[in-house]
């Protein structure tokens, strides 16, 4: 190929053998590849992966991702905003900021100049975190632009924002059953009593996040294994137990 002009101005793309690209119907991009993946343009991705190598995301670039997966290291320059990061080991350099909701690796190395918000074990822990906090996740806007870009779901079409302390008349929760109202309000008396002991109140909380939240999918799934490990439920906590169960019972 002969040296010119354009064939100089542009750097060469390639795309290793094995590389799978795809976009999904949100119009995010998902690359995955069995080398080494480095990002040099900002972008929203649903999934980026390296089945054998590392994934470095470089300075001055901002990645939103739903997945990244690396075999060996995910190492970050710039930005990167991502619900789940799994690697042998994450890095953030100089200057470098990620927002990850749940982080799975060997190895965290953080400079003294990084940032890193996030980083939860599972999705128990984010449900206990915010389960401490719903009071004051109801006074936070509907919206929420972490970087001033495009976020990775927006909160309500359009960009609309909630005025702290009110709530719209589409986002008023569904009232919950008698009997699940009557569960939710014995375990948020139960939550407080000084005898019950820490493991216990852990455990309970992820119940009482659902319910507040109106996710009885969730509640359904986690009330028993919950209540399990309870190390000497009171009597009311037992009640409790037998309206969830009574409930969902009834339900299917």
């Amino acid at each position: 190929m002969s040296a010119s002009g354009d064939s100089q101005s542009f750097p060469t793309m390639i795309i290793p053998h094995g590389t799978e690209i795809k976009i999904n119907t949100h119009g995010q991009l998902s690359i995955k590849t069995p080398g080494n993946l480095v990002i040099q343009n900002s972008g929203n991705y649903s999934e980026l992966e390296s089945t054998n190598g590392s994934i470095r995301i470089e300075d001055n670039v901002s990645v939103e991702a739903v997945s990244v997966r690396a075999a060996q290291a995910c190492f970050i320059q710039g930005t990167l905003t991502a619900w789940r990061v799994q690697a042998k080991k994450i890095a953030l350099e100089d200057h470098a900021k990620a927002y990850i909701m749940m982080q799975e690796c060997e190895q965290l190395e953080l400079s003294k100049t990084s940032r890193l918000v996030g980083n939860f074990a599972n999705e128990r822990e984010i449900y206990l975190m915010l389960g401490k906090f719903s009071a004051q996740l109801k006074e936070l806007p509907g919206n929420v632009d972490i970087q001033g870009s495009s976020s990775i779901a927006s909160g309500r079409p359009g960009g609309a924002q909630t005025i702290p302390g009110t709530v719209s008349e589409a986002d008023k929760p569904e009232e919950l059953p008698a009997q699940l109202q009557e569960a939710l309000a014995i375990l948020e008396q139960e939550i407080h009593l000084p005898e019950l002991d820490a493991q216990s109140k852990e455990a309970l909380r992820e119940v009482v996040f659902a319910l507040r939240a109106r996710n009885l999918q969730r509640a359904a799934l986690i009330y028993r294994d919950s209540f399990s490990e309870l190390t000497s439920p009171s009597p009311r906590l037992r009640a409790a137990y037998d309206l969830l169960a009574t409930h969902f019972r009834n339900a299917r």
